[in-house]
């Protein structure tokens, strides 16, 4: 509970806190029926289900941790020829936490590999006053970044139009089709797992991921909630 007090006062516009809401009662429900053999006065058929939820839970939850351990280091290699912020919520005093650190990834890669060009992405939300991809770029840019090096994408509302979008943009610019392109996903470093396996879906580019950081106060909460985001995306994965 207290968990998931210190995610609700993020205010990062999702509901993962009611997720550890309901992992406090599944527990005290846990609690509860250990007392007394509660639980063994509960019919074995219905025990046996219970098992064998927890059991598919702990499986697939433990699967989805270790896909996104496997990319929590990525730092792509140097000299590519794009690399692709995703975007995440903006708000009126600029980019929040999660997508500051995905900014700050993309503009140190930059910084050491000059001939890069950046590609920012993310549409407009309902509680945003400005695109993702246009207050990246103004982001990176008073950083120091040269504008002319950073493009904002200002379409996408998820991880897969803010890849797709982006090579559509790259796509547009970039008509040698003799060379393959090299291509970095620049995000979280629990998100890169499923940014690249999208990514390596819709183009014959060569794709890497860069992995931003993430407090790690927050990585359960993330870790969690991507792995939802893993089991929806399963199809675009592979």
């Amino acid at each position: 509970m207290i968990y998931s007090i210190s995610i609700y006062l993020v205010g990062s516009g999702t509901f993962s806190f009611v997720i550890w809401i309901a992992g406090a009662a599944f527990f005290a429900v846990a609690f509860f029926f250990s007392g007394n053999e509660r639980w063994m006065k509960v019919p074995g058929g219905f025990r046996k289900i219970c098992y064998c939820l927890i059991a598919l839970v702990f499986v697939v939850l433990i699967t989805c941790v270790i896909a996104m351990l496997s990319h929590f280091s990525d730092k792509g290699e140097d000299n590519l020829d794009y690399i692709v912020v995703l975007g995440a919520q903006m708000r009126d005093s600029g980019p929040s936490i999660v997508f500051k650190y995905r900014l700050d990834a993309a503009y140190e890669y930059l910084e050491k590999n000059p001939g890069t060009i950046c590609i920012v992405s993310g549409g407009q939300g309902p509680n945003e006053s400005i695109s993702e991809g246009e207050g990246g770029k103004t982001y990176l840019a008073n950083k120091g970044l040269d504008p002319e090096r950073i493009i904002a994408e200002t379409k996408a509302i998820d991880t897969t139009e803010n890849i797709a979008f982006s090579m559509n943009i790259i796509d547009g610019r970039d008509q040698n089709v003799d060379k393959t392109k090299k291509i970095g996903i620049v995000t979280n470093n629990f998100h890169v797992f499923r940014g690249v396996h999208i990514a390596k879906k819709q183009t014959t580019a060569d794709i890497y991921g860069i992995a931003a950081y993430t407090e790690p106060w927050y990585l359960p909460n993330n870790m969690v909630r991507e792995s939802f985001g893993i089991i929806r995306d399963l199809p675009l994965l592979y």
